[in-house]
């Protein structure tokens, strides 16, 4: 009888070209990180009500902890100084608030005269213009703007009780966000602790230092956008009240909350002050205010965000424009707000973790003692006895 001999088979992973191996190796690992963001998502997306708040309040612990570490330095009680920072701020922003809406009170007669004088002004343009829109054919359209109000009465009251419900989601929000403030500010560091006790103790330390320049990124990123918005909110405000556009405190105020939302948020800010310029003063005015607008966000977007960001936040502009466009798309103005600081959060994390020229030694691995060298002497030392065979 013959042997059969098998012939020896080739390896199929070799058989397969490097190029393919390697784009299948990173097709699998990068569907299972996508798999892996989808489903944090959902959760998210299940419990907003409790994770926007909870980021709302980070953003405000970065603007207000440098505060009360500082006054913690200075041998004030860390509680005390909590509860000084938190009074203090909540009356700031209670009196801006106040003061916005008062002037908008004082305001708005004025207003409303100029709207009906710009109006009736328009309805004769439109009468002696090429269209010849008489009287008649205005009223005709309001007429049926009223009937389809009638019609749809049922729907816009649903809307109305889905926004008091959002309004109610919104209080609840409100109080969660001011607790957890309240313990990011007494306690924070002791929460991060916690928190970097799920990871494995070799690389707790790298984490926690990753965690640290993360923070002061946000720290770095929401002081510099205050003050951006404040000098946006001057330069515009300034120039409202120059050439006379009613409710510029008001509007000076809205382009301040706009701020906070990079390159979107001035351009929607300034749009409503040009809007409000344009119906009250004409549009000579409206193209002054415009020029005026875009003035002052050349100055922030070359000057100020370049020179305060600095290096705290390293970000290139499409990043900024391609975070808030994702966050807008999933979260509406929210994530439009939250997206960015996050990113900026992730990218000096990440730099962190994945720097390999700095590797700090671990509290947990401290470095090992030297041991003293033995003293030296004249003697031999004695052989090592062998054991016999």
């Amino acid at each position: 009888m013959n042997d059969l001999k098998i012939a020896e088979r080739d390896d199929a992973a070799r058989a397969i070209p490097r190029v393919l191996r390697v784009s299948a190796a990173l097709s699998w690992r990068v569907l299972v990180i996508l798999g892996a963001v989808y489903v944090l998502g959902l959760v998210i997306g299940r419990i907003y009500v409790v994770v926007i708040p909870v980021a709302i309040a980070m953003l405000l612990s970065a603007l207000l902890a440098p505060v009360v570490a500082g006054l913690a330095r200075r041998g004030v009680p860390r509680a005390l100084a909590t509860a000084l920072v938190l009074v203090g701020g909540l009356a700031v922003v209670g009196g801006v608030l106040t003061f916005v809406i008062s002037a908008f009170i004082e305001g708005f007669p004025d207003l409303q005269r100029q709207v009906i004088a710009s109006l009736t002004a328009l309805k004769v343009q439109l009468a002696e213009g090429p269209l010849h829109i008489n009287d008649a054919q205005i009223d005709n359209y309001l007429q049926q703007a009223q009937d389809w109000l009638q019609a749809n009465q049922a729907m816009l009251t649903s809307g109305a009780l889905s926004t008091a419900g959002t309004f109610g989601n919104f209080l609840t929000g409100l109080v969660l966000a001011l607790f957890t403030l309240i313990y990011f500010l007494h306690d924070g560091r002791r929460v991060w602790l916690f928190v970097i006790k799920l990871v494995p103790g070799h690389v707790r330390h790298k984490v926690d230092v990753a965690g640290c320049r993360g923070f002061e990124s946000l720290v770095g990123y929401v002081r510099a956008t205050a003050l951006v918005a404040v000098v946006d909110a001057l330069g515009i405000g300034l120039g409202l009240v120059i050439f006379g556009v009613p409710l510029a405190i008001p509007l000076a105020a809205l382009v301040f909350l706009g701020g906070f939302v990079p390159i979107v948020g001035a351009v929607a800010s300034g749009s409503v002050a040009v809007l409000v310029a344009l119906v009250t003063k004409g549009w000579v005015t409206a193209l002054i205010v415009v020029g005026v607008v875009l003035v002052v966000q050349q100055v922030e977007g070359n000057i100020l965000q370049p020179l305060l960001l600095g290096r705290a936040v390293r970000l290139h502009a499409l990043a900024v424009v391609l975070a808030i466009s994702i966050g807008a798309v999933v979260s509406g103005i929210v994530g439009a707000l939250l997206m960015v600081p996050l990113v900026a959060v992730l990218n000096a994390s990440i730099r962190s973790l994945v720097d390999e020229e700095e590797e700090p030694a671990t509290p947990e691995q401290p470095p090992a003692e030297e041991t003293p060298d033995p003293p030296e002497t004249d003697e031999e030392p004695e052989p090592t006895p062998t054991p016999d065979r």
